[in-house]
């Protein structure tokens, strides 16, 4: 029997196959990278199952969460949790908002909170957009699943 998360991460993967066809290297080389976070990330979260990952969220609710200002400017989706040879997490891997082609950063967990959005939550941060940009590109080799 497959996991409804493996049929659909390759229905999204032969998805991306065909609608790569119209666009650029670089473009086709973002949705690469997207795909294989996202499959990574995936992975990830069912081997975390519900245990609190971080901020008193698991690893899924962290995955579906947007980082957002204080005023609730919304600078990105987070797209992985990093942790470090003993499970801890130390940072979240944020897909920024508006970049062509797509830009991942790590932004490290100090400093972030939760923001209730209705039923759900997402992680506020003290930086900008600006600030963000200024970060390195992430390492998108270097992800850890939980111990």
């Amino acid at each position: 029997m497959h996991h409804p998360k493996t049929a659909f991460t390759s229905l999204a993967a032969a998805c991306a196959l065909i609608a790569a066809c119209g666009e650029t290297p670089a473009e086709q080389e973002a949705d690469r990278m997207e795909d294989q976070v996202e499959m990574e990330a995936d992975q990830s979260a069912y081997a975390a199952s519900n245990e609190e990952a971080a901020l008193g969220m698991t690893e899924e609710e962290l995955l579906d969460a947007d980082l957002l200002t204080a005023d609730g400017t919304d600078l990105g989706d987070i797209e992985a949790v990093r942790r470090d040879a003993a499970g801890a997490v130390t940072g979240l891997v944020i897909e920024l908002e508006d970049t062509d082609p797509d830009r991942w950063v790590e932004v490290p967990m100090d400093g972030l909170t939760t923001r209730p959005d209705g039923d759900d939550m997402d992680v506020q941060t003290g930086m900008s957009a600006e600030d963000l940009s200024a970060l390195p590109d992430a390492e998108m080799g270097a992800m850890k699943s939980p111990v």
